[in-house]
């Protein structure tokens, strides 16, 4: 190609580059355009069947704002349909009907579940979690346009080990006064919450996990946990990995929380480091959150501080359903409709940003029926 010919031809490229925007290409001669591709979906057939999806309103706002849910999924036409169970949290134990629902289904939508303080009940949460087998939890805290917050540049995902730590249970009064409690660490059940922790980085072009511990004082258990990490960190080369105690993490989370990326941590830690990561992102109001295992995935709101709420909000009807409608989005993802994913989160989204219609943890006055039909109304 001639010299002289080179700056007539970088002219009409960019004139044809100015209409089509989308992915950049690169030529032979080091220039861009950017054609516009659309993206294609062929679905194989059944991959629309609309989806059961067992549903345990719960005790306190669940009923509240697992409606909120029911009535976005029936006005976007979601391709899934709820089979709904009455559980409470003072109940002895899961009813077997609605661990056979779950089972089926394979995927649980569920309100907060009172867990009574002391006392021989023990909590639906941890049954539902060990009965299953759902390992791990995942709480994703991030700032969102329009939601004041202390700090910014927040996108933490916490992810806890499940079933076993400080909530095996295994507790008992040796004497009179003296009460012994057994926290159990074991290497599969540690090595299994890091792959997935590593997985779930890997496949959301994330960076670094960071593991959360206390080995310092519980050599052994905690040791055993970060043994395990490290293993399953060699097989993710292109992953950073770091550690930090739990103590020190805490406060790093409230003063440089932007540092961290996927943190992984057994069960106790996890819960006190969710809550903080989630406090600091806007509130538990607004964090989604799941549980999943090999086979089973239970979906609520993310960290779990005043999950049931109080009284007042319940009688007021002013609970904050955006928490649980991210977390139905999530879901959605999960059950491999992420178009319906992606309208949801949008639509909720420009709700919190447009600020017209806020519950009272956001600042404002509305109700829950309030925020659900601006979502709706948000709907694309």
């Amino acid at each position: 190609m001639a010299r002289r010919t080179i700056p007539i031809l970088k002219q009409l490229l960019q004139k044809s580059s100015a209409s089509t925007p989308s992915n950049p290409m690169v030529l032979g001669l080091g220039l861009r355009f950017e054609p516009k591709r659309p993206v294609t979906y062929m679905p194989r057939p059944g991959d629309g069947t609309p989806r059961a999806v067992t549903l345990i309103p719960g005790d306190g706002i669940g009923p509240l704002v697992t409606n909120a849910v029911e009535q976005v999924m029936e006005a976007m036409h979601a391709p899934v349909y709820f089979e709904k169970y009455e559980v409470y949290g003072n109940m002895k134990e899961v009813p077997e009907e609605v661990l056979s629902s779950i089972k089926k289904n394979k995927v649980c939508l569920k309100g907060g579940l009172a867990t009574p303080v002391g006392g021989g009940v023990s909590s639906l949460n941890v049954q539902l979690r060990r009965e299953l087998d759902i390992y791990a939890s995942l709480v994703h805290c991030f700032n969102l346009p329009g939601l004041p917050t202390r700090h910014e540049n927040v996108n933490i995902v916490v992810i806890r080990e499940n079933t076993e730590g400080e909530y095996s249970g295994l507790e008992h009064e040796v004497v009179p006064g003296v009460v012994e409690s057994l926290k159990v660490i074991t290497k599969f059940c540690s090595e299994r919450i890091a792959e997935y922790a590593f997985e779930h980085a890997y496949l959301n072009n994330r960076k670094k996990v960071t593991a959360v511990h206390k080995a310092n004082i519980m050599k052994v258990a905690d040791g055993l946990f970060l043994e395990s990490c490290r293993e399953v960190a060699t097989r993710y080369p292109g992953i950073m990995y770091n550690e930090i105690i739990v103590d020190n993490c805490c406060m790093q989370l409230v003063s440089k929380p932007e540092q961290f990326d996927v943190m992984v941590t057994p069960n106790l830690y996890g819960n006190l480091v969710a809550n903080t990561a989630a406090g600091i992102a806007g509130g538990t109001g607004f964090m989604p959150g799941g549980n999943v295992g090999a086979d089973h995935a239970i979906f609520e709101q993310g960290a779990s501080a005043g999950n049931v709420g109080n009284p007042k909000l319940l009688e007021q009807k002013k609970a904050n359903p955006i928490a649980l409608l991210l977390s139905s989005s999530m879901m959605l993802r999960h059950l491999q409709f992420p178009s319906f994913a992606d309208r949801l989160e949008t639509a909720v989204k420009r709700v919190i940003s447009d600020g017209k219609y806020l519950t009272k943890d956001f600042g404002g006055d509305s109700t829950t029926q309030e925020v659900v039909d601006a979502v709706i109304a948000a709907l694309d």
